[in-house]
């Protein structure tokens, strides 16, 4: 039997693989469409839609901050980044999936670009904290970025660190988040997407440093 300092242990670092819990092989029963907006939440999505997605600890609080922009189509609440495939939220709590709590965003270029969406990430919550986010901690609440072209790659580095530079200069720490190339990005269960549109009074972690992201203009990804 694992004690309180083995779970926090285990929760505040990546699984090996053979750590790892065998999920499954087909996808979670999800919504079919969003909660707020109407629109289906895995497609088929309008053309010249785009698609990006972050990490910043609870998804719940984060998935609500993306759904109120214009331009954002539609948001859902899922896993990614791990080992695990199709986790339960059960399962990803555990810490033994290796997956982030992370929401899917898709945008309309034309009327919000990429760089809009990295602003809004950068700036509402605290991306220093490593395996954590304020007292939600572990894993799963890492700060994350997972892109889906070069140029979002690019843009997010960038991103990164035009304002690793401003924390720093605020009396900070250095960014920890994770940013790579999206991976498989798995569905949340119903009960997770747009929780907080479901349940008003419902927990939102999100809380920014207060630092302004001076994010580079440019050409939109």
């Amino acid at each position: 039997m694992f004690s309180l300092n083995d779970l926090l242990s285990k929760k505040s670092s990546m699984p090996k693989p053979e750590e790892a819990l065998p999920g499954r092989d087909q996808p979670l029963p999800t919504a079919e469409t969003h909660y707020v907006n109407g629109n289906p939440l895995k497609g088929p999505y309008p053309a010249g839609m785009q698609s990006a997605v972050f990490g910043m600890g609870c998804f719940w609080g984060a998935e609500r901050l993306f759904w109120q922009v214009p331009g954002v189509w539609v948001t859902a609440v899922g896993y990614a980044g791990g080992l695990t495939p199709n986790p339960t939220y059960r399962e990803t709590c555990t810490g033994l999936t290796g997956h982030a709590e992370v929401v899917l965003v898709v945008f309309d270029p034309a009327v919000v670009s990429y760089s809009d969406l990295l602003k809004l990430f950068w700036e509402n919550h605290d991306p220093t904290q490593g395996m954590r986010q304020g007292n939600d901690i572990g894993t799963t609440y890492r700060s994350v970025v997972f892109t889906t072209s070069e140029a979002q790659l690019e843009q997010a580095k960038a991103s990164r660190d035009a304002y690793e530079a401003s924390l720093l200069a605020s009396g900070r720490g250095k960014v920890t988040t994770e940013i790579a190339q999206a991976p498989e990005f798995y569905f949340a269960e119903t009960e997770h997407q747009q929780y907080l549109a479901k349940n008003p009074d419902g927990y939102c972690g999100l809380q920014g440093t207060g630092v302004y992201c001076p994010i580079p203009t440019g050409v939109r990804a």
